[in-house]
Protein backbone atom coordinates (compact mmCIF):
# COMPACT_ATOMS: atom_id res chain seq x y z
CA UNK A 1 0.00 0.00 0.00
CA UNK A 2 1.32 3.30 -0.91
CA UNK A 3 1.21 6.23 1.67
CA UNK A 4 -1.24 7.84 -0.67
CA UNK A 5 -3.59 5.01 0.05
CA UNK A 6 -2.80 4.88 3.80
CA UNK A 7 -3.42 8.59 4.11
CA UNK A 8 -7.04 8.23 2.80
CA UNK A 9 -8.07 5.29 4.79
CA UNK A 10 -7.07 6.94 8.02
CA UNK A 11 -8.73 10.11 6.67
CA UNK A 12 -12.04 7.72 5.98
CA UNK A 13 -11.55 6.07 9.39
CA UNK A 14 -11.21 8.77 11.43
CA UNK A 15 -14.53 10.58 9.65
CA UNK A 16 -16.22 7.54 10.82
CA UNK A 17 -14.88 7.39 14.26
CA UNK A 18 -15.30 10.98 15.22
CA UNK A 19 -19.02 10.79 13.43
CA UNK A 20 -20.28 7.95 15.73
CA UNK A 21 -18.89 10.03 18.55
CA UNK A 22 -20.73 12.99 17.38
CA UNK A 23 -23.11 13.37 20.09
CA UNK A 24 -20.89 12.98 23.13
CA UNK A 25 -18.75 16.47 22.72
CA UNK A 26 -18.66 19.33 20.44
CA UNK A 27 -15.36 18.32 19.94
CA UNK A 28 -15.70 15.44 17.86
CA UNK A 29 -18.00 17.69 15.73
CA UNK A 30 -15.14 19.52 14.99
CA UNK A 31 -12.80 16.51 14.46
CA UNK A 32 -15.35 15.47 11.98
CA UNK A 33 -14.92 18.43 10.31
CA UNK A 34 -11.18 18.00 10.61
CA UNK A 35 -11.32 14.53 9.10
CA UNK A 36 -13.73 15.65 6.21
CA UNK A 37 -10.94 17.85 5.24
CA UNK A 38 -8.67 15.24 5.08
CA UNK A 39 -10.73 13.30 2.89
CA UNK A 40 -10.98 16.24 0.76
CA UNK A 41 -7.06 16.16 0.55
CA UNK A 42 -6.82 12.83 -0.43
CA UNK A 43 -9.14 13.27 -2.92
CA UNK A 44 -7.96 16.15 -4.98
CA UNK A 45 -4.26 14.09 -4.43
CA UNK A 46 -5.11 11.15 -6.26
CA UNK A 47 -7.11 12.90 -8.75
CA UNK A 48 -10.65 12.21 -7.75
CA UNK A 49 -11.90 16.21 -7.53
CA UNK A 50 -15.64 15.22 -7.42
CA UNK A 51 -14.99 13.37 -3.89
CA UNK A 52 -12.47 16.17 -2.85
CA UNK A 53 -15.18 18.68 -3.87
CA UNK A 54 -18.06 16.83 -1.93
CA UNK A 55 -16.25 16.39 1.58
CA UNK A 56 -14.62 20.35 1.41
CA UNK A 57 -18.69 20.72 1.34
CA UNK A 58 -18.99 18.29 4.20
CA UNK A 59 -16.58 19.65 6.10
CA UNK A 60 -18.08 23.07 5.81
CA UNK A 61 -21.60 21.63 7.31
CA UNK A 62 -19.40 19.98 10.23
CA UNK A 63 -17.90 23.36 11.02
CA UNK A 64 -21.36 25.22 10.68
CA UNK A 65 -22.71 22.13 12.98
CA UNK A 66 -19.58 22.79 15.74
CA UNK A 67 -20.53 26.46 15.64
CA UNK A 68 -24.25 26.05 16.61
CA UNK A 69 -23.58 23.60 19.01
CA UNK A 70 -20.68 25.97 20.96
CA UNK A 71 -22.37 29.23 20.41
CA UNK A 72 -23.54 30.85 24.14
CA UNK A 73 -27.33 30.96 24.30
CA UNK A 74 -29.14 34.93 24.28
CA UNK A 75 -29.71 35.99 27.76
Amino acid sequence: MDPLTVFGALAVSAMLLFYALEQRSPAYVLAFAAACLASSAYGFLQGAWPFGVVELVWSFVALRRWRSRTRLPAP
